[in-house]
């Protein structure tokens, strides 16, 4: 009986070492100064460093809360610092957004989202480190005007589509993967 309970002694300390182990472990942002990621060492589904990665993501989600960095952008960063925590080279992965539906006012200028906000666009410094990562930004054009948003007010590091959809259609035809955010 003893020696089943130093069993049971023994193996809740190993758990619980590994655990401390685990949940111990600091986030990183290789690329990315935002969207921390969990580098995991065992891993032994990962991506394959000498692949080229081609993707468009459809980011559609904003944030509830004007103040906060987007849901869609934001994973977006976590994307391309899981690619790189995985070995793949930053010159392999080549991504592309397709922005529209609620993120669509996470790429306006400060001047425009303080306008319609009251703050500052939190976006704008993930927009800049995604675009120094190499992510082509672009905003749907039929989502600024049906939000009456003036092209104008998109910040300049934005690039301004027809459409989602013809982005989208237009990059999977090139053979890119397509995620949505």
């Amino acid at each position: 009986m003893a020696r089943s309970a130093f069993r049971i002694f023994l193996f809740t300390l190993l758990g619980l070492s590994a655990a401390g182990q685990l949940f111990g472990q600091e986030r990183v942002t290789p690329v990315v100064p935002f969207g921390g990621i969990y580098d995991i060492p065992e891993a032994t589904v990962k991506p394959d460093p000498q692949q080229a990665y081609r993707i468009v993501v459809d980011v559609f989600t904003g944030s509830d809360d004007p103040d906060s960095t987007g849901f869609g952008l934001y994973n977006v960063a976590r994307m391309v610092n899981l690619f790189a925590v995985g070995g793949v080279p930053n010159d392999s992965l080549d991504v592309v957004l397709a922005i529209h539906g609620g993120a669509t006012f996470d790429v306006l200028t400060d001047a425009e989202y303080n306008s319609i906000f009251g703050v500052d666009n939190p976006n704008l410094p993930l927009i800049r480190a995604l675009r120094d990562a190499g992510v082509k930004v672009t905003v749907c054009g039929q989502s600024l005007l049906s939000r009456e948003v003036p092209t104008a007010a998109v910040a300049p590091e934005v690039e301004i589509a027809t459409s989602m959809l013809t982005t989208v259609a237009h990059y999977q035809m090139l053979g890119y993967a397509v995620f949505r955010f």
